[in-house]
């Protein structure tokens, strides 16, 4: 498979487990985080779909396209494994959904770096709140879900906390 065609199944499965996300979150009124903004097309769908919903948005560095970068409140600036244990003191187990593509081209580091921030996403997640995220996760609590139409699997994982 042709490195766009990956490209492709990430995009497509990105966008159809976002959807499905916002979707069955609706009723819930906690934050959307969204923990790297890179060119900033998540989170400007995010921006599009979510409705009344506050996003909130981790990054080192902000280096997004000027039409999806978010306001200077809304972002936690810095390492997201020191920003993560923040915004739980600020926000307490609220957050509605959580949306992470923080990985790079190596599957190894990705794997090493989900375990170790997979224990900080946990506790900030709501009851009933789900997890979007390109890599797979370790979540001691939370169930792994099948993927809506649309989605290619092994391209985006989805979970839930439990209500």
């Amino acid at each position: 498979m042709s490195r766009l065609d990956v490209f492709i199944d990430r995009m497509v499965s990105q966008r159809a487990c976002l959807d499905f996300a916002i979707a069955d979150t609706e009723g819930l009124t906690g934050p959307v985080l969204e923990l790297g903004l890179g060119n900033g097309r998540t989170y400007h769908h995010l921006c599009e779909k979510v409705g009344d919903r506050e996003i909130y948005v981790f990054e080192r560095a902000i280096a997004s396209n000027p039409a999806s970068t978010p306001p200077e409140d809304m972002v936690f600036l810095g390492d997201v494994m020191e920003m993560l244990p923040q915004a739980l003191d600020r926000f307490g187990p609220t957050a509605s959904l959580v949306h992470a593509d923080l990985g790079g081209h190596n599957l190894e580091k990705n794997d090493i770096f989900a375990r170790k921030v997979s224990p900080l996403i946990e506790p900030i997640l709501a009851s009933g709140g789900l997890m979007v995220s390109s890599d797979r996760m370790y979540f001691d609590g939370l169930e792994e879900l099948g993927l809506p139409d649309g989605a290619v699997p092994g391209r985006v994982f989805l979970y839930r906390k439990p209500q």
